[in-house]
């Protein structure tokens, strides 16, 4: 299964300018500022932005240069990206597919381990709460 599906939802770094091609085509290349928040081990509140670049055409870049300016809040979908490199940091995950087969534990294996993420995205490992997977009931 193949999936690849932006959504981002932020504020315009600057004002929108549209230029067109030759056949009339209007092109706006726009800069999103999009902020996290959350708290660290201290219990103090934290802020990170991300500065991402897209590229709107035809109408949809008239719309832009009309209506919105710098600060404007706007939601974008990514509708297909030939050249571009993002990193997105997994907040969650779901499987997809059949049930993978489940091996056999062997004696010696470590305990089973479950994967979290908190809410900066970091990955955080833990013990598996499910103490009848470690005593084989």
């Amino acid at each position: 299964m193949n999936l690849n599906k932006v959504q981002i939802a932020g504020r315009l770094t600057r004002d929108p300018e549209v230029r067109f091609t030759t056949s009339g085509t209007a092109i706006s290349d726009i800069s999103l500022a999009v902020s996290r928040f959350w708290k660290n081990d201290k219990g103090e509140s934290q802020e990170e932005t991300d500065f991402i670049n897209a590229t709107a055409f035809g109408r949809s870049a008239e719309i832009i240069e009309k209506h919105l300016h710098k600060r404007s809040p706007i939601f974008v979908k990514q509708t297909g990206a030939k050249r571009s490199k993002l990193k997105v940091i997994a907040k969650s995950m779901q499987f997809v597919g059949p049930k993978p087969q489940a091996s056999e534990p062997t004696p010696s294996a470590a305990p089973a381990r479950t994967a979290r993420t908190s809410g900066t995205g970091r990955l955080n490992t833990s013990p598996s709460s499910d103490k009848r997977s470690r005593s084989g009931r």
